[in-house]
């Protein structure tokens, strides 16, 4: 059977890598840097400029155990604990097992994190974690240096063929079904612009992950799930799409606000701030044992009961203590002095403190407004423990995959250590398994949807697929996503390449949602307020079948100290 491929003009040149790295993060980057001198030709492909995904934004750190008296074991409870009994094992004990090392060879690449007045590196702490462990960089620009040391050893390797502005339009497989090339759109000068062609013998999926789905989220414009679409186009599996991570402390910007939002770091509330009401209530007192600290579905869910109740648009986050002597307060009204404060921030979150400065809160004397909004994406593209997904050749690492270590709900700041250590895992077996160039089968074009159709798709999915989600709203996300893939776009452009990739997304992640009748970790349905492990320990797999997606349930036993389930398959198919 014909995999499917998205409709593109006829290609106008070619081009071939012995293995081609799709995105330019943190997990693409490595991937890149490891292979160079095990294989002749590595390419990376980025949709926009090298630095312009989502690791420059990350701001809290990146987690391992490196400090006195931390373990692997720690780390390793503390991720089980967040993923609500939906982690694999085995996944998570590679990440926390490998992750210092990972970071020691981050740091040897030219990453240049924090350190104590003793020399040794500043760990601090963020929600879900019982240890400080989190290394960071310039206070809360942890993700933009990684970013910097990465793509200096990128630039000091001409051997690395990047290609920037270009969108990988598919897969291409090759009559056995593994991977053949990729389909690639080039937007600039050179030979190499327009629609053409990139043979290989191997594809590493790092290209991010849904962010642009909904609304309002954390994540760039370029998250639009290419990486995710392109996979189940071409015949992987995505696992856990309904795990959808939602940050509980986004700077609420107002009601008609849309796409990227500013975001306010956990480790601000590693640093001691704390959630209040619009009367100065503490919010966490007596939700969580770890209080402002809990794992960030239950601070979301917290926030979001408190706005339910009092129909407030948005809670508040009082930092104005911090960096004064001790002081901790609650009272919503400003306090003065404010000069220790003021150089706290511009010390420890320099470009928090700016971003909320341009909107017009200084915490130093005002509470920030913030709202729970779409973050991370826990599941993605199934791989075992060394990236490998279903389709031979084609490897997935970084928030486009799902290795299983987020299982319900990421631990805050293990986003960048499971990009480092998995792709540097992909490395090690990669080039013994390359394939042969093979000449890629022809395939059935897929209808695309126009570009305009992205706000429809975005309010329906925030709306009925956000963080409260029902099954009268889910069915009708359902339905409402299925009229949306009927109108045809005609047009055949970037626009319409990503609409048609979220759409593809959005109606996995509704339907799985809709079969998943409990709440575990970050999905939430209040018509099934309970974890339910007998009938819900276990995935959603989501596989494309006669051109639609189709979620079956695979049971696993849980990883936690619940007893594992006995279970049934159920599938939802599209029309």
């Amino acid at each position: 059977m014909n995999i499917e491929l998205l409709s593109a003009r006829d290609p106008g040149w070619t081009e071939w890598a012995d293995v081609i790295v799709v995105g330019s993060g943190i997990a693409g980057l490595t991937a890149a840097l490891r292979l160079k001198d095990q294989v002749e030709r590595v390419a990376v492909v980025t949709k926009d400029e090298l630095q312009a995904g989502s690791t420059q934004w990350a701001q809290g750190g990146i987690a391992a155990a490196l400090g006195e008296g931390d373990t692997p074991a720690q780390h390793e409870v503390d991720t089980l604990v967040a993923g609500a009994g939906a982690c694999d094992l085995e996944a998570v004990r590679v990440l926390v097992g490998e992750g210092a090392e990972a970071v020691r060879e981050l740091i040897e690449w030219g990453a240049d994190f924090d350190k104590d007045p003793s020399g040794n590196l500043a760990l601090t702490r963020e929600g879900g974690h019982r240890r400080d462990r989190i290394a960071h960089a310039d206070g809360d620009a942890t993700g933009a240096e990684i970013q910097r040391a990465l793509m200096e050893a990128v630039r000091r390797a001409p051997e690395i063929l990047v290609f920037e502005h270009a969108m990988v339009v598919d897969l291409l497989t090759a009559a056995d079904g593994g991977v053949a090339g990729l389909t690639i759109h080039v937007m600039g000068e050179g030979d190499a612009d327009g629609v053409g062609i990139v043979r290989t013998r191997a594809v590493v999926l790092a290209s991010g992950g849904l962010g642009q789905v909904f609304s309002q989220t954390t994540n760039p414009a370029v998250a639009t799930a290419d990486g995710m679409a392109i996979a189940l186009r071409a015949g992987a599996t995505l696992r856990d799409l309904e795990f959808v991570q939602f940050h509980p402390t986004v700077m609420y910007l107002g009601e008609d606000s849309r796409g990227q939002q500013p975001l306010i770091s956990e480790a601000v509330r590693g640093e001691g701030a704390f959630l209040v009401d619009w009367d100065g209530a503490r919010l966490m007192e007596g939700v969580h044992e770890m209080g402002d600290l809990a794992p960030r579905d239950i601070v979301s869910k917290a926030i979001m009961k408190r706005m339910l109740a009092t129909g407030h648009p948005n809670m508040w986050l009082d930092a104005r203590h911090l960096g004064r002597s001790g002081s901790e307060r609650s009272a919503p009204e400003p306090v003065e002095p404010v000069e220790t404060s003021r150089a706290f921030w511009e010390r420890r979150f320099p470009n928090i403190y700016a971003s909320l400065l341009s909107h017009g809160v200084d915490p130093s004397v005002d509470l920030i407004p913030v709202a729970p909004a779409c973050h991370y994406a826990s599941g993605g593209v199934h791989t075992d423990l060394w990236g490998r997904s279903s389709v031979p050749g084609l490897y997935a690492t970084g928030e486009v995959a799902c290795s299983g270590v987020h299982g319900a709900n990421r631990l805050a700041s293990n986003s960048l250590l499971e990009g480092l250590v998995f792709s540097r895992r992909i490395a090690e077996v990669l080039p013994g398994e390359l394939r042969q160039l093979e000449d890629p089968a022809p395939g059935d074009a897929r209808v695309l949807v126009p570009g305009a159709a992205l706000k429809q798709l975005q309010e329906t999915m925030t709306t009925k697929v956000g963080v409260l989600r029902n099954e009268t709203g889910l069915a009708e996300a359902v339905s409402d996503l299925e009229q949306l893939g009927q109108e045809p776009a005609t047009e055949i452009d970037p626009a319409a390449w990503e609409a048609t990739n979220l759409l593809t997304v959005s109606l996995a992640l509704a339907r799985s949602a809709l079969l998943r009748e409990e709440t575990r970790g970050s999905h939430w349905r209040e018509d099934f307020a309970e974890r339910d492990d007998a009938r819900f320990a276990g995935h959603f797999d989501v596989r494309l079948r006669g051109g639609d997606t189709v979620a079956t349930f695979t049971p696993a036993p849980s990883t936690d100290p619940s007893p594992p389930a006995q279970t049934t398959q159920s599938t939802l198919a599209g029309a």
